[in-house]
């Protein structure tokens, strides 16, 4: 859960005064990192599945599912869905992974 923390950290510091769709796609750096880490975040998950699947976001698959695509499909990723995911989904994964570290 540490690999996941430290993603969603890095992402958070990426797209920081980021306030809009269009700011970040004017920022081919800031996407090209934060597709990164969202990967890593995907496969850490993925990895605690199989060897430590208590205690996991119940959203588990769909972001393990956004990961596949991000490396298996980069030609069909829809921004949107990813700077979506970054305002709305990753502050909630922050907090479980920070939760669970802290052995709450």
């Amino acid at each position: 859960m540490f690999d996941v923390l430290e993603a969603v950290k890095a992402i958070g510091s990426f797209s920081a005064g980021m306030e809009t769709l269009n700011a970040y796609l004017a920022d081919p750096k800031t996407k090209s990192a934060v597709e990164r880490q969202l990967a890593i975040a995907g496969e850490a998950l993925n990895q605690l599945r199989t060897h430590d699947p208590e205690g996991l976001p119940a959203d588990v698959a769909r972001i393990i599912g956004m990961r596949n695509r991000l490396i298996h499909s980069y030609d069909n990723i829809s921004d949107k869905i990813v700077w979506s995911a970054v305002r709305n989904e990753l502050p909630k994964m922050r907090a479980h992974a920070e939760k669970r570290l802290s052995g709450v």
